[in-house]
């Protein structure tokens, strides 16, 4: 009985090895289904990660505009619009409870190092990367957080939104959707690549892997 093919997404993610079930599993994720995160390490979490906001959506846009056909643009269209409409509208309700809604306030904390290397590798790969980089970088952020939300969804505590929702965002069968979309597109690259294409691939996925495990760290960094 033969065996079936291993998807590209699927050797990419088996590239990165205990680096992708480190980010899966890192404290931060389940301290945030608790309820039990320390709000200083929430804030500094949510303030940097609203970074990256602009350069994730001008990578979604170039990914979709670079799509194939218009079947393929269409799903990610109405992703774009959950991140820039309800995703959006969680930071601002959480900058407001946890005192920090003021936007000029806000821009006075300086990004972290590895908050520029994220927008920076969005920023290039959206300007100059091929489908399939700009589809290996989408696939691990989002691919990563479906695998630790649905992960700790079992236990998430409901007593506050700041912590619920920003797991509720990243599980179910919506957002597993999008993941499912993203990775067929991908999936769909790695079989019209060549070796270098493919390698490109690999590169800018594990570069974005090591940027997921430490955005996560330096949340904990004094």
């Amino acid at each position: 009985m033969s065996t079936a093919p291993v998807s590209f997404t699927d050797e990419l993610r088996n590239l990165a090895g205990e680096q992708w079930e480190r980010i899966v599993g890192h404290k931060f994720t389940i301290e945030l289904a608790k309820g039990e995160i320390d709000r200083a390490v929430l804030k500094k979490y949510l303030v940097q990660d609203h970074r990256f906001l602009d350069a994730f959506v001008v990578l979604l846009a170039s990914t979709i505009a670079n799509a194939r056909t218009l079947e393929d643009r269409i799903p990610g269209c109405q992703f774009l619009a959950l991140l820039t409409g309800k995703e959006n509208t969680y930071f601002e309700r959480s900058f407001e409870v946890l005192g920090i809604g003021d936007a000029d306030e806000r821009s006075k904390v300086p990004d972290e190092a590895v908050t520029v290397r994220f927008v920076n590798l969005m920023r290039e790969v959206a300007n100059g990367g091929t489908l399939g980089e700009k589809l290996s970088v989408l696939v691990v952020a989002e691919w990563s957080y479906l695998s630790w939300g649905e992960k700790v969804l079992g236990f998430t505590s409901r007593d506050d939104f700041t912590t619920y929702e920003w797991v509720d965002l990243h599980s179910g069968e919506h957002f597993a959707g999008v993941v499912a979309y993203l990775r067929g597109l991908l999936d769909q690259e790695g079989t019209l690549l060549d070796e270098e294409g493919r390698n490109k691939c690999k590169d800018v996925f594990l570069r974005t892997v090591q940027l997921e495990e430490d955005f996560f760290d330096m949340t904990y960094s004094s």
